[in-house]
């Protein structure tokens, strides 16, 4: 989050590569290189190419200079990239591709290398001879990355020759140069760059754990792909610097093992295919687990396209069809006495599905919705024939599959009153409320907050130090229900769960999707999570974020979800008194009052009188709130399933790893 700023009192104000495989397919040169248009944009509006100037903007920029190595591995040229955070929070990535072009670009008439470094749009993806397809989300490539650091050097070695040039917030320092001699085996490209303090003003420190995650999210996507990431900041418990090598021999078979490592699998084996249809390769992996959630994850030209697409629509559709043939025709359905539904195919099934597509074509509010219509029937083709050929050569597993759809069909019918109770109940007049919500008088939810707060004592206080305006209070009884591990009626059927709904004026199904959640009547913008700063709080804080997740994702996707920070000290000496946010400020603020403190420990919200809890956790002008976003949906899917599901190993092994997992960033 960076460093806070503070009142007197101490609340706080808001605010090295081996021999590369050989190259084949058309030269790799200047007149590839297509420049687009100009980039002096950017830096006026760098969260449109960006996403924002926060900390998901600054991990981008690694991503988009990474998506150049990706779309060599892609091509065929690069089999090994690497990423290292050096001291000063610069970054340097490697590959072993091609290199860029260095030659003179006859429109430009400047290098090649300077044109991709300086023009936005510019670079090789944009020349269907040089990659049939690309990653990278906008194509603002690393031009863009130019523009947002305060320097940045290429170098190249191609050709025998090792070529350079540097930039300041992307203008080019001097002329492409040779800096010395490389053997004709060592060629690829280096990027190290340093984000401008200008554009990203909170913080330029990365986390190695955000970075690492998407290194081996890529190694999954694009099998037999080394990438290595060091972290040259901090060292392990032998004193060598924090490093992972990452590298899949099987691709998305090895992801959903990795997905699904915590959860106890229905069937022995992972169901998989890699095939092309109509021109598009598509590659699928899905196994079945005992958990009642549904964990399908979707990829475009290595995108995760957290809204879906008309890819997914077509891995649901051959599922469903698939499998409910095979149903019908083994006579396992002729006892149900209601219809079966294609969510019933979906509980408890983890699946990855990834395409490569020439021409993707984005919609959604974040751009990351597949529109292309061609690829949901590639889709369906591909895994209705993988499904067909697995159950015939497999009736064991396909016999407990369809017990699995229909047990989950059978739940789903019970968990329909479940859920239509919550409807009812969400849907009436303020007067069906819950009778514990302390509700605010602002009516636009826009300028609305709930706090869900632990307990009826720290309830209590929330109530008396809150500003009734715009301010509403919604006190929790204890550990809500942990939905990991509950069939879906039994999670509708909770009375705390369904006090969130009735509060927050949401309801369940739209026109797209039955099971998503509705926010058209969504009584407040801001839903801040409040628990004690203890063990117990961090406890209930992931219970909730498990409930968010798994029933209201789109509260989260849509930056409604925030947790408040409460202090762990008081710390007081005569008059003056200060707050300390942890045991190193606590420290540091006993030391600037010369000894003779004293501190006092907060165990809980309730410990704080309505006036301290509002000056340090409720006041917009001097608290911090931080807000959850989903960065990597997989990797939230794989942690929440570790640390609430059944398995104990892998979750005693990362609370270890982490200290406190509860400040994992969701």
């Amino acid at each position: 989050m960076g460093e806070e700023a503070k009142n007197e009192d101490g609340s706080k104000k808001n605010n090295a590569v081996n021999k590369a495989p050989k190259i084949t397919g058309k030269d790799y040169s200047a007149d590839s290189i297509q420049a687009l248009e100009g980039m002096e944009h950017v830096r006026m509006r760098p969260s449109m190419y960006i996403g924002d100037i926060g900390l998901r903007g600054l991990h981008h920029l690694v991503y988009e200079v990474v998506d150049n190595s990706i779309d060599e591995a892609m091509g065929g040229y690069c089999d090994r990239i690497t990423v290292t955070i050096n001291e000063d929070n610069s970054i340097t990535t490697r590959d072993n591709g091609r290199g860029i072009p260095v030659g003179m670009h006859k429109k430009e008439g400047v290098s090649a290398l300077e044109v991709v470094m300086t023009k936005i749009g510019a670079g090789g993806k944009f020349d269907k001879d040089s990659y049939k397809v690309s990653g990278g989300l906008h194509g603002v490539g690393v031009s863009c990355v130019n523009a947002l650091s305060s320097h940045l050097r290429a170098t190249v070695y191609k050709d025998g020759k090792i070529w350079e040039q540097e930039y300041e917030r992307g203008k080019s320092l001097y002329p492409v140069k040779t800096i010395g001699d490389c053997t004709e085996d060592d060629r690829g490209t280096e990027v190290t760059f340093m984000p401008d303090t200008v554009i990203f003003t909170q913080t330029i420190e990365y986390s190695y754990e955000t970075l690492s995650s998407r290194m081996r999210e890529l190694s999954f996507l694009n099998k037999g792909v080394t990438i290595t990431i060091t972290d040259k900041r901090q060292k392990d418990e032998k004193g060598e610097l924090v490093s992972e090598v990452f590298h899949s021999t099987e691709g998305l078979k090895e992801f959903v093992n990795f997905l699904d490592g915590s959860r106890e699998s229905l069937i022995p084996n992972v169901i998989s295919m890699e095939r092309e249809k109509n021109g598009i390769p598509v590659e699928v992996a899905m196994i079945y687990n005992t958990s009642y959630t549904e964990n399908l994850h979707s990829y475009v030209n290595n995108i995760n396209t957290h809204e879906g697409g008309t890819h997914l629509s077509g891995f649901r559709r051959g599922l469903t069809s698939t499998l409910k043939k095979y149903a019908d025709a083994s006579g396992m359905l002729d006892k149900l006495k209601f219809e079966i539904q294609g969510d019933d195919f979906r509980e408890g099934l983890t699946a990855i599905i990834s395409v490569k597509v020439a021409e993707p074509q984005f919609e959604g509010q974040t751009k990351t919705k597949l529109g292309n219509r061609e690829v949901s029937s590639a889709v369906s083709q591909a895994v209705s024939e993988m499904l067909t050929n697995y159950l015939e050569e497999h009736p064991d597993d396909a016999k407990i599959i369809i017990q699995k759809v229909v047990l989950a069909a059978t739940a789903r019918h019970a968990a329909t009153k479940a859920r239509e109770m919550v409807q009812r109940k969400t849907v009436m007049s303020i007067g069906g409320l819950p009778g514990k919500l302390s509700d605010c008088s602002d009516q636009d939810p826009v300028n609305c907050e709930v706090f869900l707060v632990e307990g009826d004592s720290a309830g209590g206080t929330a109530k008396q130090g809150r500003d009734r305006n715009f301010q509403a209070i919604l006190p929790l009884r204890g550990k809500i229900l942990n939905v990991e591990k509950a069939m879906p009626h039994r999670v509708f059927e909770n009375e705390e769960i369904k006090n969130i709904y009735t509060a927050l004026g949401v309801t369940i199904g739209t026109e797209e999707d039955s099971k998503a959640l509705n926010l058209e009547k969504l009584r407040y913008h801001k839903v801040v999570i409040m628990c004690d700063a203890d063990v117990d709080g961090s406890h209930i804080e992931t219970l909730i974020l498990t409930f968010f997740f798994r029933y209201m994702r789109e509260l989260i996707e849509g930056g409604h979800v925030y947790i408040a920070t409460p202090p762990l000290y008081l710390v007081k000496k005569g008059q003056k008194k200060r707050y300390a946010w942890n045991d190193q400020e606590r420290d540091e603020i006993a030391d600037s009052f010369n000894g003779g403190v004293s501190i006092q420990r907060y165990k809980g919200l309730g410990e704080m009188n309505a006036e301290q809890l509002w000056d340090t956790t409720m006041n917009p002008d001097f608290r911090t709130l931080r807000q959850i976003t989903i960065e990597n949906a997989t990797e939230t899917d794989r942690t929440f399933s570790m640390l609430m599901g059944d398995e104990v190993p892998p979750r005693r092994e990362f609370i270890e790893k982490n200290a406190v997992y509860a400040n994992i960033d969701v």
